[in-house]
């Protein structure tokens, strides 16, 4: 059976949950699941403000994250240099790279496994919430090949290079707690409470300035590519005149809750 991508409307608290399943095999994910987690996240970030939900819950079905890549493909396409490559390059970072451009907050849910392509995509997430059941790490060298230069980029902008080396090197897999320690999350918790916790979280950044928070996102993504450029620090000011600030900065002088409305 094949696994899909799905995405469920967004609640009237503003809060959308996208799903990854692939009954039978913890939720790895396929080449057609890589591609619809691009496109996916392709039309989220394209969605006007009034259509877009105001956060977004990253999750895997029946109380699993993602354990990696489907390994009943791989015979398909990894023992050929240029396949090879293409899969790497032109299906999975893209995917990738689709979250980390999306200025939706994303608060990864994460329960089971979380390894090889699922902690990919959890890297990609804002905040990530764990049980104290889930396990992280990328033990690919027990199959014989390395994590892909482009996917190894995204992995590091979380993970230490300590953590790295010991994940990569030795196979390691971390439980919730190293994770934690470690920094890859945000949260470990009781096994049964990680989806009542994501779901808290994300209603709490869904009260927030979605303007604010799209522009954050922005900005750190600037950051972590060598800037904000001189015309963009002067895009970032475009805000000033808009309903949303003068409404937060009113509500603040005013002593009473902020009404950001969507849209």
């Amino acid at each position: 059976m094949a696994g899909s991508v799905t995405l469920a409307p967004t609640e009237a608290d503003g809060v959308a949950t996208l799903t990854l399943a692939h009954p039978g095999k913890l939720n790895a994910i396929d080449i057609a699941m890589w591609r619809e987690l691009r496109a996916m996240f392709e039309r989220l970030q394209a969605l006007s403000p009034g259509e877009a939900p105001r956060a977004v819950i990253v999750r895997g079905a029946d109380g699993q994250f993602a354990s990696g890549g489907d390994i009943a493909e791989f015979a398909g396409f990894r023992f050929d240099a240029a396949r090879l490559r293409d899969f790497h390059e032109h299906i999975v970072a893209p995917a990738l790279h689709a979250m980390l451009d999306c200025e939706l907050p994303l608060v990864a849910q994460i329960e089971g496994h979380c390894l090889g392509g699922g902690f990919e995509i959890a890297a990609c997430c804002d905040i990530r919430v764990c049980g104290d059941g889930s396990r992280f790490g990328a033990p690919i060298a027990r199959l014989g090949f390395p994590m892909a230069p482009l996917e190894l980029q995204v992995v590091a902008r979380l993970a230490g290079a300590a953590v790295l080396r010991e994940m990569l090197l030795e196979a390691r897999l971390l439980g919730a707690a190293a994770a934690l320690q470690q920094g890859l999350v945000h949260a470990a918790v009781p096994d049964d409470e990680v989806a009542a916790v994501a779901v808290q979280r994300a209603r709490q950044i869904a009260q927030l300035s979605p303007q604010a928070l799209r522009l954050n996102k922005r900005t750190l993504r600037q950051l972590e590519r060598g800037g904000p450029a001189p015309a963009e620090r002067q895009a970032h000011y475009a805000y000033a005149d808009s309903e949303e600030h003068r409404e937060g900065i009113a509500a603040f002088l005013e002593k009473r809750t902020p009404r950001f409305q969507r849209g």
